[in-house]
């Protein structure tokens, strides 16, 4: 069987005619190949500062068409101007850690990037959503929303669908049983005082303690925290860019359907969990015009404890830029 095709009328009718990617790096590429692959928009616009790389990698991505049945233009480009237009600006730009670093430490150098992007944003595309990939994620995106001035609905970033993947990844290897009916949750900074929500977490509906002992959840909480660590630690020349990817890809799927689905995303928080002023991940709704609310659970004491550990973590960066 071949696979399904949107025709080129059923893309039109896509809430996003074009993305643009900024950062081709491994994360942009195989982003790029999944939105391509999956129709999401019409045109999907890569931008890089190095000449020829954007233009190369949008070839070879365009190349795949005939084999993966897609009809979305990939093109690229070193000018900025090239993001006119964009219904969404993904940024996945910057410098990728290395073994042995955090996501802090790469903070300095990814804010002068960042402050470039939005720049050109403001400039080329005032119009567009703008989904934050690049590390510190939860610090940029408060940073670029402070930046742009834009509302919460249009400035958010991809963590939390990331790391509730790698919790249900974690959940299905240990139980054997379908990833498809593990539904986890993670609340928190994109670091290593995320918070993985085990009292919302349900295997078919039932709660993880009817199938896991207490030491073997706290194993996978604690592997959920590290799971980009454990990339990087084996991988050794490159940090994780094929789930980062699909993350990616699953929010611009809400948007660009009008889904109103709800997942973990880095929101900006006005009040919700007793935070002002700071961008962490939260459950959200996601439609065609962004992230249009924040979901506030009813949290214990333990659990409001380590959100609020998160949330400290998180501000000791924003603090760094004040």
């Amino acid at each position: 069987m071949e696979p399904v095709n949107l025709s080129s009328a059923a893309i039109e009718d896509l809430n996003m005619k074009k993305i643009t990617i900024v950062g081709v790096g491994r994360v942009g590429e195989s982003t790029a190949q999944i939105l391509a692959k999956e129709e999401l928009c019409r045109e999907i616009m890569l931008l890089d500062i190095n000449e020829g790389m954007p233009q190369g990698v949008a070839l070879d991505i365009q190349e795949s068409a005939a084999l993966l049945r897609f009809d979305t233009r990939v093109n690229g480009d070193t000018d900025a101007a090239a993001m006119e237009d964009s219904d969404i600006v993904i940024v996945t730009a910057g410098i990728p850690r290395k073994p042995g670093m955090s996501r802090s430490d790469v903070l300095d150098t990814n804010l002068a990037v960042i402050d470039g992007i939005v720049d050109n944003m403001l400039h080329y595309a005032p119009d567009a959503m703008l989904l934050m990939v690049t590390n510190p994620v939860d610090v940029l995106t408060w940073h670029a929303w402070k930046k742009t001035g834009w509302s919460r609905q249009r400035v958010f970033g991809q963590s939390g669908a990331l790391d509730t993947a790698r919790m249900a990844t974690f959940i299905a290897l240990e139980t054997g049983y379908s990833i498809k009916d593990i539904s986890p949750l993670v609340l928190g900074g994109h670091g290593d005082a995320m918070v993985p929500m085990t009292r919302f977490t349900d295997i078919g509906g039932i709660n993880i303690e009817h199938f896991l002992s207490p030491e073997a959840i706290e194993g996978i909480v604690e592997r959920t925290r590290k799971g980009g660590g454990e990339i990087l630690e084996l991988k050794k020349n490159s940090s994780a860019y094929d789930s980062p990817a699909a993350a990616i890809a699953t929010m611009v799927d809400a948007i660009s359907h009008n889904r109103r689905r709800i997942m973990p995303c880095v929101s900006i928080l006005d009040g919700e969990y007793d935070q002002h002023d700071i961008a962490m991940g939260v459950p959200a709704v996601l439609d065609e015009t962004g992230l249009i609310k924040v979901i506030e659970l009813n949290l214990n004491e333990k659990e409001r404890s380590d959100f609020q550990r998160s949330a400290e973590v998180v501000r000791a960066d924003i603090n760094r830029l004040s």
